[in-house]
């Protein structure tokens, strides 16, 4: 080889090692930006699959929100472009969902999935591109935060488990003058984990007994066994932190036992599916902690429940004011963070404060959770009423 080709060959290779070196420095870790006409969005949602209720009607209530947005000029002079993936309410597919959104799609912000085991599994790619997620119904406690600390990349605009299980162990205790629970737990998941523990813990400090603890897993179909035993204790109220599913057929069997002392729960009851798989008249004396109430006449509830039912020709649930929410919400903090890059967002819901939401002004507080109060719902003939609000 003559000394110019060689001296050649080794530029050739110094220029692609540089190339390779911008490649990898422009990738992970460097955040997304919105250079073209429109702002991608990233929706993760359980569109099929067990907990699928929950999945449309948050996808429902964001894209109702963006559509809103876009009728008005959008964002920043831009159009809202959402992209919408189904995470077949499967964890490891939600992470492959929002590794493309991030890294392929090249969204500046990831909304969802709705559950809590989920939306956990999303976040080391998130983080790793440096992409906020946010979720409007992930209530785990671990979700914002662990033990190392606050998760830099990850908000949501619900509750967490802790206060949801704190307020109806009060409630129970204040508004129903329970003294005697039984705790039904779905060993099968981190979120009917989370809401007994707090329930147990609050229940007791106010006085109260735990007289019976039983588990039980999701998939199962026939409940009368534990039920039977159950039947045979003595006690007040029975909590039942789940979802949808099992929760209606555990209440229907347990009214078809006799037993009619009240359930308590939390906001997994919050589906029209809870009617059909219970029955109307088994949903009595039922009671649950929510984000919403369909009841509430604030007038920009009023407003938001027309428009929904213009739209979907349909009532609204909890999911779809979440969604609603966190569809502005997102907007609020893109307008705020005057660009259409992932870091800045972030960095802009970080700051958020009385943001004027559908289910409850809001702030952020240091762990990326929302200061917002809580509504109790009653179900009387399956029909979901307002009981009270308890503010955090």
């Amino acid at each position: 080889m003559s000394r110019f080709k060689k001296v050649l060959s080794l530029a050739v290779v110094a220029v692609m090692a540089l190339s390779l070196a911008v490649g990898c420095s422009s990738g992970a870790g460097q955040g997304n930006k919105s250079t073209g006409d429109t702002i991608k969005i990233g929706l993760n949602y359980e569109l099929s699959g067990t907990v699928a209720a929950y999945g449309q009607s948050s996808r429902d209530g964001i894209l109702m929100a963006f559509d809103e947005i876009n009728a008005k000029g959008g964002v920043l002079g831009k159009k809202i472009e959402p992209i919408v993936m189904d995470n077949s309410s499967k964890a490891d597919e939600a992470t492959s969902v929002t590794t493309k959104l991030v890294n392929q799609e090249k969204v500046v912000a990831v909304l969802g999935p709705a559950t809590s085991g989920a939306f956990k599994a999303t976040i080391p790619p998130a983080t790793k591109r440096k992409v906020p997620i946010i979720s409007s119904s992930a209530t785990a406690d671990d979700v914002t935060v662990d033990k190392n600390g606050v998760k830099e990349y990850v908000f949501r605009t619900c509750f967490n488990d802790s206060f949801q299980g704190t307020a109806m162990a009060n409630f129970a205790s204040r508004s129903l003058n329970a003294k005697k629970a039984v705790v039904l737990i779905d060993n099968s998941n981190d979120y009917s984990k989370g809401l007994a523990k707090s329930f147990k813990e609050t229940f007791a400090a106010n006085g109260g007994t735990i007289v019976g603890e039983e588990a039980f897993v999701s998939t199962e179909k026939d409940f009368n066994a534990v039920l039977t035993k159950i039947k045979g204790m003595d006690f007040d109220v029975i909590y039942l932190p789940a979802y949808y599913e099992a929760v209606g057929l555990i209440i229907k069997q347990a009214r078809d036992l006799g037993i009619d002392k009240p359930f308590l729960g939390g906001d997994g009851y919050d589906s029209p599916d809870l009617v059909k798989i219970a029955g109307e008249s088994a949903l009595n004396n039922v009671f649950f902690s929510n984000h919403y109430s369909s009841e509430d006449t604030d007038p920009a509830v009023v407003q938001f429940k027309k428009a929904f039912k213009a739209k979907y020709n349909a009532e609204p649930n909890a999911f779809h004011a979440l969604g609603y929410d966190l569809g502005y919400f997102i907007a609020d903090a893109i307008e705020r963070a005057g660009e259409a890059d992932s870091i800045k967002i972030k960095e802009a819901l970080e700051q958020t404060k009385d943001f004027p939401a559908i289910t409850g002004v809001l702030s952020i507080d240091e762990n990326h959770n929302p200061v917002k109060a809580i509504t109790v719902l009653e179900l009387k003939d399956g029909v979901q009423t307002f009981r009270e609000k308890i503010e955090p």
